[in-house]
This record gives C-alpha cells, sequence and structure tokens, in this order.
C-alpha cells in the first residue's frame, strides 16, 4: 500500500457524502487510485463511503485492498488506548 496524501480521504465526522464528494473529485481529477483511512466510530461512514462511490458513481471502481488494525494512541490521562483502523483503496 503507498502512502501518498494527494489522494487519500480521511473520514471524520462530516456526513458521508461530504467524503464521497472528495473521492469522486480525487478520480475525475485523474487519480487512479484513492485511500479511504478510517479510526474508531468513523469505520462504519468509510465503508459507506467506499460502497456509495462504486455503486452510485463510479461504477468501474473496485475495491483494490482493504487493511484493518490497531493504532495505539495517548490519551490526555496520560494512558494508552486501542483504536481501531481501516485503510480501503479504490482503484479505476
Amino acid at each position: 500500500m503507498t502512502e501518498d496524501n494527494d489522494n487519500t480521504v480521511y473520514i471524520g465526522s462530516k456526513p458521508a457524502m461530504s467524503y464521497v464528494l472528495a473521492v469522486v473529485t480525487q478520480f475525475n481529477d485523474g487519480q487512479d487510485q484513492v485511500h479511504i483511512k478510517a479510526r474508531g466510530k468513523a469505520i462504519s461512514t468509510a465503508v459507506d463511503v467506499a460502497e456509495i462511490v462504486r455503486n452510485r458513481f463510479i461504477e468501474e471502481a473496485a475495491v483494490e485492498d482493504i487493511d484493518i488494525g490497531t493504532d495505539t494512541i495517548d490519551t490526555d490521562e496520560g494512558d494508552e488506548m486501542n483504536l481501531s483502523s481501516i485503510h480501503i483503496d479504490l482503484a479505476k
């Protein structure tokens, strides 16, 4: 999996269609591959974004790779917390 921030969409707390627009814009700007990344509660939104892009907007887009994992983050209290993450690669 390549790490290129020019074609990476980070999923947060906005509505899914905001991120769908970002992914479609990346493809329309000539990208052959777009990376969708999310952590924690945003994982379900990331999956929704990938499926909406594939089924409604860019039907030739396919899921090339899905990588799941756990990130360890430091809390404000100084503790460590595990947070699930997902990386979805869509390619045309």
